[in-house]
């Protein structure tokens, strides 16, 4: 089976050497040496310190970074650090996972979607500023923080976002958790905003099987994150709390295998970027099928995470009328998790027929062939919620997929996947 993307470990067990140091030295919690020194390795990293993500514009970075046990308890703790309290409500994407708006209900607070452009299928600055007009006519204060994506580790129109917040005194949270190690300008996603999401899931540019971290600007706004993240205890000889906080911080044994995957990092990087060269070549004869490119800007520069494609609405794809005939009763593809029953197989917003029977027909020849995220305003538990789009993200959703692009994807398996699409289309 061809997955989109899985962990690859280092050739040379990095991470089976930090992982037995762990237990070898008993730091089997969440803090330890490998902890301390995987947010060394990150922050370098992000700084751009002996590292290909040097800034091109010559302008120092000293951003610190916190380990946590997920990229969504970056983006809580991140929330939390803006002063989003209960009643308060968030601009964020609406064309992502669930885990960039989730943790805004956690606070109790309000998501409010912003659709997307068409270049970087990501947050659409003029709808973003409309939405703030728009939410400061309706409630009589701004919302509390932005929340841009990089949607499959495409970089987000950042100049334009971060202009937009300046303007209007909103506090951006950059969600990288794709974007580990796409770039804008030459200088790291995650490093522009007030915070930065990045995540280390096992289907991420690098995994600590689970885990995440959050790019800080200082030194103090990481220390109060650590705080929250440890359970926020005060300065006595007994536990005593003046805040709520979480158990978030990432386990030493994680961190072990975070250590080990930063050798591969930049590895890992080219290769989706190869990947996806090589399919752009492969399929440039098959015009019905698009694609997804960064724009021709220079200052993008994506990680091609996952390599994204359109197939056009008209096209028949073998299979096709048997598409949405069955309730899917498991995960699809990579997906882990507990699903629960449903008693339709259709719903008011899905991809077409022909992308449902792609994803079936390419199945078969074991490939993983994933639909796109789902709108987030298009999800029954954000009925109701605000939404300010031009409808795009939804006609994506309708006819886009994903391709694997992960490091155990050969060419030989890029150029299988090719020739199985060329297949599905019936001529």
């Amino acid at each position: 089976m061809i997955y989109l993307c899985l962990a690859h470990m280092s050739e040379d067990g990095m991470e089976q050497k930090y992982v037995k140091e762990a237990f070898d030295t008993n730091w089997v919690v969440p803090m330890g040496p490998n902890v301390n020194a995987f947010e060394d390795d990150l922050e370098r990293f992000v700084n751009g310190i002996d590292s290909s993500a040097a800034p091109q514009n010559d302008k120092k970075l000293d951003r610190e970074v916190v380990c946590l046990a997920s990229g969504t308890a970056a983006v809580h703790l991140a929330l939390i650090a803006c002063g989003v309290k209960a009643g308060d409500e968030v601009l964020v994407q609406s064309f992502t996972f669930c885990a960039s708006s989730h943790p805004i209900t956690y606070l109790g607070a309000k998501p409010v979607f912003v659709g997307s452009e068409g270049e970087t299928w990501n947050m659409d600055p003029k709808l973003l500023e409309e939405a703030i007009i728009d939410r400061k006519a309706k409630t009589g204060k701004y919302p509390k923080a932005i929340v841009p994506v990089a949607l499959y580790g495409m970089p987000y129109r950042i100049d334009e976002i971060m202009a937009i917040g300046a303007k209007y005194g909103i506090p951006v949270i950059e969600d990288a958790a794709e974007g580990m190690g796409s770039r804008f300008d030459g200088q790291v996603l995650g490093t522009f905003g007030e915070y930065g999401i990045l995540s280390f899931n096992g289907n991420k540019m690098i995994t600590t099987s689970g885990g995440g971290a959050l790019i800080c600007r200082t030194k103090e706004a990481a220390n109060e994150i650590m705080w929250y993240a440890t359970q926020a205890r005060d300065a006595y000889p007994y536990y005593q709390h003046s805040a709520i906080g979480f158990n978030y911080r990432m386990s030493n044994v994680c961190a072990g295998i975070g250590r080990g995957q930063m050798t591969v990092l930049e590895e890992h990087i080219a290769h989706h970027k190869h990947v996806q060269a090589l399919y752009e070549e492969l399929l440039a004869d098959v015009p019905v099928v698009k694609m997804h490119k960064q724009p021709a800007d220079p200052r993008y520069d994506a990680n091609f995470w996952l390599c994204a494609a359109t197939i056009d609405p008209s096209v028949r794809v073998k299979g096709q009328e048997n598409a949405y005939k069955e309730v899917v009763k498991t995960a699809v593809g990579g997906a882990a998790g507990v699903i629960h029953a449903v008693d339709c197989a259709t719903t008011d917003c899905q991809p077409n027929e022909n992308v449902e029977a792609l994803r079936v027909f390419m199945l078969d020849r074991k490939v993983e062939c994933r639909p796109l995220w789902k709108p987030m305003h298009k999800q029954p538990v954000y009925s109701g919620a605000p939404v300010y789009t031009n409808g795009l993200e939804e006609d994506l959703f309708k006819v886009g997929f994903c391709l694997p692009a992960g490091p155990y994807v050969k060419d030989e398996d890029v150029r299988y996947i090719v020739e199985c699409i060329k297949e599905a289309i019936e001529k």
